[in-house]
């Protein structure tokens, strides 16, 4: 996948609203592979919205959305799954880990399915991260920082073509963000993929191609 292309979306719940400021709803806009976008805005103005959107988990929005010019409304299940599995990697703000697993787990419940690093390359991304005393440890009993840091680590491991980070660094400090920052930015790199966060403020570090706000 190379192109994702939104023409004159809007969420619903914004019908009738003046958006007349934003770069990114009732607009075109198309996010191209191999370039870095940050989203900015204040909460509440959609930039869950607009990652849930592309990852195809709600329909609420007016518009279009299209991968290389294919209208994703029209996507079935099972092309979905394929999608999530191979092209569009995505961390949303809630994070979605399973508490009662250890780091590990969480992360190796998506690596085993795609088999794409090994469980050397995860520990040491872990390491890097600080989290090599909490690798075996249940992310139940981690500060958000932490969970932060290993859904991160999963939302990678996995070949994508686009990777979708709602707020990624919010609980992060400055360093664990630049070190957050180089592990995704190298990985995107090395597949050649897009990188589409979004702030509301507390940005992550990321060599930046696109700032658009909401």
């Amino acid at each position: 996948m190379d192109r994702i292309t939104l023409d004159n979306v809007l969420p619903r719940v914004f019908e009738g609203e003046d958006l007349s400021g934003s770069q990114v709803w009732r607009s075109s806009l198309t996010f191209e592979r191999g370039r870095n976008y940050v989203v900015e805005a204040p909460s509440g103005t959609g930039k869950s919205s607009l990652c849930a959107f592309i990852y195809g988990n709600r329909r609420d929005y007016q518009g279009r959305i299209s991968f290389d010019g294919s209208d994703i409304a029209s996507i079935s299940p099972d092309a979905w799954q394929n999608l999530r599995r191979t092209q569009l990697a995505y961390l949303p703000q809630e994070l979605d880990l399973f508490p009662e697993l250890t780091a590990m787990q969480n992360v190796c419940l998506k690596n085993d399915l795609t088999g794409h690093v090994s469980h050397e390359q995860i520990r040491a991304w872990m390491t890097s991260l600080g989290l090599a005393d909490r690798i075996d440890f249940p992310v139940g009993k981690m500060s958000i920082g932490q969970q932060q840091r290993v859904a991160i680590i999963r939302a990678i491991c996995q070949p994508f073509s686009f990777l979708l980070i709602d707020e990624p660094v919010s609980h992060l400090d400055e360093r664990n963000n630049a070190l957050a920052a180089r592990i995704i930015m190298t990985e995107a790199e090395r597949q050649g993929a897009a990188i589409i966060a979004t702030s509301v403020g507390n940005r992550i570090g990321i060599t930046t191609h696109v700032e658009l706000h909401l």
